[in-house]
């Protein structure tokens, strides 16, 4: 399958069927055993909720360690913190470490990282089904803005109601087979 700039293509299946196996794949995290995989631009990929979190960092902290990792200056990011912190409403958390965060508050952190340090593939893998509907609502609001500006979103949940509001395509994969 290929996947354009500005799709968001959602990714659905029966536990084990290799969903979260093929997002590892397109992240470079695991190597096909078989196939090949091509991924061109900057891709943040959630593949689990604060995967992508340093816990004894503060909020604030992760923000710039994972613009740094993306190849952000320091001023590029400092033009969008106060952004990517409102955007996830953790208030006066977001000065302290992430290992105090609820599961809920680091999938916001994760989530808005991803949504504003800007890159061209985002993969989320269940990371909005935790949190509250407003939370999701608002990610979903801003995954339709990041495709509009020609970024691309994969993302992988049970929920067949988030994948129509999110999803301008699905993928449905039965036993590793799409």
């Amino acid at each position: 399958f290929k996947i354009s700039p500005g799709e968001r293509v959602g990714i659905i299946g029966r536990n084990g069927a290799g969903k979260t196996t093929l997002l590892s794949l397109i992240a470079g995290i695991t190597e096909p055993s078989s196939g090949t995989i091509e991924v061109q631009g900057d891709l943040h990929a959630m593949l689990s909720i604060g995967a992508v979190l340093r816990d004894e960092a503060t909020g604030r902290e992760n923000i710039y360690l994972d613009g740094a990792v993306h190849g952000r200056t320091k001023g590029q990011i400092d033009t969008l913190v106060e952004e990517i912190i409102a955007f996830a409403e953790l208030g006066d958390f977001i000065d302290r470490p992430v290992r105090t965060y609820s599961s809920g508050m680091k999938a916001r952190l994760a989530f808005s990282m991803g949504a504003f340090i800007k890159t061209d593939i985002l993969i989320i893998d269940e990371t909005l089904s935790v949190g509250d509907a407003t939370f999701s609502r608002k990610a979903t609001r801003r995954m339709k803005e990041m495709t509009q500006a020609g970024q691309i979103v994969v993302a992988v949940s049970h929920s067949l109601t988030t994948i129509v509001e999110i999803c301008n395509r699905c993928l449905w994969l039965d036993n590793g087979r799409l």
